[in-house]
């Protein structure tokens, strides 16, 4: 088994497709929906709705959510350098974390501010 530790000389910052624009050419990263599968990229929906194109992935089932980094190529494209498919629910894991703390102790419950 490989461990490797976290880069942090290059952070990626979160983007959807209104804010990429102002990132071309770092690396950024980006959670999708994805609609379609077009020649070696995904065309996906930006957290505000619109389509973003992400070069260099595999084919991945409609309708997953991916989490993308890579290197911002334009308004619109992202080059991939790593993605992460969520599956067709990506906010599960959110809920039932939350449910989890409410069930916890009530000391746990009382610092929610970070959900």
């Amino acid at each position: 088994m490989i461990v490797q530790s976290m880069d942090t000389s290059s952070p990626a910052v979160f983007v959807n497709s209104e804010i990429l624009k102002m990132y071309l050419g770092r690396r950024v990263r980006a959670v999708i929906q994805v609609l379609r599968n077009d020649a070696g990229a995904i065309v996906g929906k930006s957290t505000d709705g619109q389509q973003l194109t992400i070069k260099g992935s595999q084919a991945l089932p409609l309708s997953r959510y991916v989490e993308v980094i890579g290197i911002a190529d334009s308004n619109q494209s992202i080059r991939a350098e790593i993605c992460t498919d969520f599956g067709e629910n990506f906010g599960k894991f959110r809920t039932t974390l939350f449910l989890f703390i409410l069930k916890s102790e009530s000391s746990v419950r009382e610092d929610l501010s970070w959900l």
